[in-house]
């Protein structure tokens, strides 16, 4: 691919996130994307087969860069492996308090509206959260291994605390605030707490 290439599909996903993160996926029109981007309609076809897999492309490209910064932090050397997961969790707080204030949270905007659209969409971010919750659940076994978090079962407990986690953003979204976060993140502490 050219340079031209990539940067015109990576303006039409750039200028689509900003308007499906505030309005959602299905009240989306192709035409609202593409006037804002300044790109004509054959432009769009010749990057994406369909609106669906302009979603998927959408999806992936979240994923890809979400787990990259979390294998970013995840990686680091020190401090513990508690640390480096409470840090994760902090930053999903006050990524509820700026970002989602914005709008920005993809998943958590898009899971349940997709879900019942598109299976493509929906093989997507399951494998995308999937994703997220191996590398969860590999810090925690670091941490169990380490002495920093009390013997666990990684798996489990990464899926039960990115639900949780995932379930009070959205009532956070709902309430407006982030009461649910600040449980969220209450409970986490005390579980991970030795």
């Amino acid at each position: 691919m050219n340079s031209r290439h990539d940067n015109t599909r990576q303006h039409i996903l750039e200028t689509g996130r900003r308007i499906i993160v505030g309005k959602g996926f299905a009240s989306v029109g192709l035409n609202e994307i593409l006037t804002s981007a300044g790109v004509p309609k054959g432009s769009f076809y010749h990057y994406f087969a369909s609106k669906e897999q302009y979603g998927q492309a959408l999806l992936q490209e979240y994923f890809d860069n979400y787990l990259a910064n979390l294998d970013e932090l995840f990686a680091a050397e020190s401090p513990s492996a508690l640390e480096r997961l409470m840090r994760y969790w902090q930053r999903w707080l006050g990524m509820q308090r700026d970002a989602c204030a914005e709008q920005k949270c993809l998943v958590v905007k898009l899971a349940g509206e997709v879900a019942d659209l598109s299976d493509a969409m929906r093989i997507t971010l399951r494998d995308g959260t999937d994703q997220i919750v191996q590398r969860i659940a590999r810090i925690i076994e670091t941490g169990v291994t380490d002495g920093s978090m009390p013997p666990l079962d990684p798996r489990m407990t990464a899926q039960t605390l990115y639900q949780m986690w995932l379930g009070a953003s959205l009532l956070g979204k709902l309430h407006r605030d982030t009461a649910a976060l600040e449980n969220a993140m209450a409970f986490t502490r005390k579980l991970l707490s030795r």
